[in-house]
């Protein structure tokens, strides 16, 4: 299956910067199209608690705070939309085909971003977003969970620091789980596209480096000659993992997303976790 739809959402913000243009060089490389989906807030929900000790005309002005931010977020997020597109000189349209080197369209709405993120990632290829840092809101966490956990698609999930290509250098975390066999499934049309592709095994009691021969052998099925490198085991994989990506001048890590609980799902495995907060490259993700 080949890459044809993005979905990116953007805040408006610089954190989210990153995930457009992540979105827009795979759009145009990819010849795919790319959705830009900016979600206002419904300035009604900014406001807790209403009539919970606070006059009409508090609520009134609460409303009108957040109204005034929201226009601006969307004043930024087109601006932003329009820059990266002619940055990466895709077309904007919204039917098919794509074109040659891609097209994408901004979609504005109002609700919640997890929530419709969740419901339009469903039919699309592959999510896009940005790493959660010091200075993104706590709904981004959320967007990436609804987004790993409620598409049933790949996420890739961009740096604050863009690489300037990506998927032309592969790195696979691979332990031989379902979820990390997601993650290759996804990744194979990029996979097949990079000039290297290493798969990076972590050797533990339920891991044997055996695994990663038969990842580079299923591989030389769709053409690929990967090599293999066997990591050390420990408490340290995370740190262990993003030190060989850059290594080996990785500017693409494809993992499975790992929990600690099917029925908490907001509890990440502990390498998961570390990727998400340290990672300096693309990392897609599947669950």
């Amino acid at each position: 299956m080949s890459i044809k739809t993005i979905l990116v959402p953007i805040d408006g913000t610089e954190v989210s910067r990153t995930a457009l243009d992540a979105a827009l060089l795979l759009g145009r490389d990819l010849a795919a199209h790319v959705d830009v989906l900016h979600v206002a807030t419904d300035p009604k929900d900014a406001v807790p608690l209403l009539g919970e000790g606070m006059s009409a005309a508090i609520i009134e002005e609460m409303i009108q705070l957040a109204e005034r931010e929201a226009t601006e977020r969307t004043a930024r997020a087109e601006a932003m939309f329009e820059d990266a597109r002619a940055r990466f000189e895709l077309a904007t349209q919204a039917s098919p085909p794509a074109g040659e080197n891609g097209s994408a369209l901004l979609v504005k709405t109002t609700g919640r971003e997890d929530v419709l993120c969740a419901e339009k990632g469903r039919l699309v290829d592959m999510v896009v977003t940005a790493r959660p840092t010091e200075q993104s809101d706590a709904s981004l966490a959320m967007t990436i969970n609804a987004a790993i956990f409620e598409t049933g698609r790949p996420v890739l999930i961009a740096p604050p620091h863009l690489p300037e290509t990506i998927g032309k250098k592969i790195a696979i975390s691979w332990n031989g789980s379902a979820e990390a066999s997601c993650a290759v499934a996804a990744a194979i049309p990029l996979i097949t596209r990079a000039e290297s592709v290493t798969v990076l095994t972590a050797e533990n009691d339920k891991t044997s480096s055996a695994v990663a021969a038969e990842l580079v052998a299923y591989l030389a099925w769709h053409g690929v000659s990967a090599d293999s490198r066997n990591l050390p085991g420990g408490s340290q994989v995370g740190e262990v993992l993003l030190e060989d990506c850059k290594s080996i001048g990785a500017d693409l890590l494809v993992m499975g997303a790992y929990t600690h609980s099917r029925m908490r799902q907001l509890i990440l495995g502990g390498v998961t976790k570390h990727v998400l907060a340290n990672a300096g490259l693309p990392v897609l993700m599947a669950h």
